[in-house]
């Protein structure tokens, strides 16, 4: 992250799930450039330390950003890992009214749904889980309004490539909206319909709920395509009840 420019001087903050009742997490203050693993803080799910109790972490305190985190943790039993990072361009967007919660990149709409952004809240304080609480629910990736991005997953490796593809999805938008001077066109309907159809058959194979993982509808369901993939799956549906009848009846 550090190297990557995602957080700079002491911002940002991560935490790995340790087991129902504790986390790890990363201490206040400290660059995420130069730690080392006894600055790292064990608390459990009230945010409360555990542990170092002795050695370079025994006077160190949790990220002030732990409620977040603990939010996260709340909200979705599938997330061991919480990334909050400060990517400049994410962050860019949000000060321009640039929206990356659109059908725009395929690779983040297959792999993200889209990337909403949640209202401004106040630094290290109790309005920062309450921002995040209803989106976490239902996304991976959210960047928060003036402060940042939060990515989840089921590892710390997920979280990170999540933020990854938020920052290249802001850096791609903003670049194009320069060059054209004005938005960006959206997928066609049918790109979206086969990126659509392309999830649900990966995620159906890993035993998973395409719906539940892959988050665009919530913010895309004015838009038309949206409603096409809805209608498609109906019509689906429907002929496979009605193959399935009329096979009853001929074996009846």
């Amino acid at each position: 992250m550090h190297q990557k420019n995602f957080v700079a001087a002491g911002d940002g903050n991560i935490s790995a799930r340790l087991d129902r009742e504790r986390i790890l997490i990363t201490p206040s203050g400290f660059s995420k450039g130069f730690l080392d693993a006894e600055q790292l803080i064990i608390t459990d799910l009230n945010g409360e330390k555990i542990a170092p109790l002795f050695g370079k972490g025994r006077e160190l305190k949790p990220s002030s950003e732990i409620r977040i985190h603990l939010e996260c943790y709340r909200q979705r039993a599938d997330v061991h890992a919480v990334i909050h990072a400060h990517p400049p361009m994410a962050i860019a967007c949000t000060l321009a009214g640039v929206s990356l919660a659109k059908c725009v990149l395929p690779e983040v709409l297959y792999d993200l749904g889209t990337i909403p952004t949640a209202p401004y809240a106040t630094p290290a304080s109790p309005e920062g889980p309450r921002a995040v609480r209803e989106i976490i629910q239902k996304y991976d990736a959210l960047i928060l309004d003036r402060h940042g991005s939060v990515t989840v997953g089921a590892t710390l490796w997920d979280a990170y490539m999540r933020l990854e593809r938020v920052e290249h999805s802001a850096q791609v938008t903003l670049a194009a909206q320069q060059a054209l001077r004005g938005p960006v066109a959206l997928l066609p309907p049918d790109a979206i319909e086969k990126i659509a159809a392309m999830r649900q058959s990966v995620f159906a194979q890993r035993g998973r709920d395409v719906c539940a993982e892959c988050n665009a509808c919530p913010v895309s369901e004015r838009h038309p395509s949206r409603a096409r993939v809805g209608a498609t799956d109906l019509a689906q549906l429907e002929k496979l009840i009605e193959s399935e009848v009329r096979s009853a009846i001929r074996n009846s």
